[in-house]
């Protein structure tokens, strides 16, 4: 795309909004992301603007003259900037967008009510408080730079480590921002240290009702994350494993039966639903039941249940198939 050419789409994006555009969506199908205007975005009209493919600057990220915005979508973006603000917005999706390589974009929305931050590359982004948050999707993957194959946790000793000590921060980057949540959904793929460095300041998590995590959380023989996140959790109600399956969809769900009244103090004590959803009991996801019996968290074989789209025979429970527990079966494998 020629000067002229970006030219026009930004003529193009200011046109719309002297007309009053209330919905404003620009997909711009290019190898690469275009630069839009650098001015401020004025508008006493819109309330949702939906973004692909677009390079942004600070000006431009700065809602503060959008009253009226309530719903922000960024798709494959790239953001050139230090923040992202706005006073009204509510919805916020960034999917597969581009943030600083050498330092860490902060996103002061404390509006938001729904988050969803998905598949970023270079650094994790800073969440501000979002005291009005009710539910929250972040996927981090292997794009992320927040990568050390020194260290899990971000503090490998080197002091050249660019991942580690690159930049100059000591305070929690996704987890503090998220506490306020409802519901919570945390995955990390291929190993990025951005949690687990989070969890050195662990927030407390006062209105978390229901919580979904993958097996970055619970990888057998290490459940101190999981641990961690629990504690820190004391009125949840729902806990969703989602563990060792190659996609997105699941074989099988286990429910764990709570025993209220033998339960460790450690957790919360409104915990009512536990599921497990994997493609086959193998010895790592017994590993796991085993785990959440320290919990009194029970689980039965004969309350498996097949999701829809298998069939019975599909699925396997490695060992041992008469045994009805986890416990026989973990003894045995």
């Amino acid at each position: 795309m020629d000067i002229e050419d970006t030219a026009r789409v930004n003529l193009w994006f200011r046109h719309a909004l002297l007309h009053k555009a209330q919905f404003l969506q620009l997909d711009v199908g290019y190898y690469r992301p275009v630069l839009i205007d650098e001015m401020s975005l004025v508008s006493r009209h819109l309330t949702r603007l939906q973004l692909k493919n677009i390079r942004l600057k600070d000006s431009f990220l700065d809602f503060s003259s959008c009253p009226a915005l309530e719903h922000l979508v960024f798709e494959s973006c790239k953001f050139d900037c230090a923040k992202i603000s706005s006073s009204s917005a509510k919805r916020l999706s960034i999917t597969k967008s581009y943030f600083s390589k050498t330092s860490r974009v902060r996103i002061a929305i404390p509006s938001l009510v729904s988050l969803q931050l998905d598949g970023f590359y270079d650094r994790t982004p800073v969440l501000e408080t979002m005291p009005l948050l009710v539910d929250a999707f972040v996927r981090v993957l292997y794009c992320s730079k927040d990568f050390c194959s020194q260290s899990d946790s971000g503090d490998c000793g080197r002091e050249n480590c660019q991942p580690c000590y690159g930049i100059k921060d000591n305070n929690c980057v996704l987890l503090e921002g998220l506490s306020e949540a409802k519901t919570l959904v945390l995955i990390n793929k291929f190993g990025s240290f951005i949690f687990k460095r989070d969890l050195k300041w662990c927030p407390t998590f006062t209105k978390l009702k229901t919580l979904l995590l993958n097996e970055y959380w619970c990888v057998p023989d290490d459940f101190s994350l999981l641990a961690c996140i629990l504690q820190h959790a004391p009125v949840l109600e729902n806990l969703i494993l989602q563990i060792f399956s190659k996609g997105p969809k699941h074989r099988m769900k286990i429910k764990g039966d709570c025993h209220s009244m033998d339960r460790s103090l450690v957790i919360s004590a409104h915990l009512e639903i536990v599921e497990i959803k994997c493609e086959t009991v193998d010895k790592r996801v017994l590993k796991v039941l085993k785990y959440l019996s320290t919990f009194n968290i029970l689980f039965s074989f004969k309350e498996i249940e097949i999701l829809e789209g298998y069939d019975n025979d599909q699925y396997k429970v490695e060992e041992d198939k008469d045994e009805d527990s986890y416990e026989d079966e973990e003894e045995n494998a």
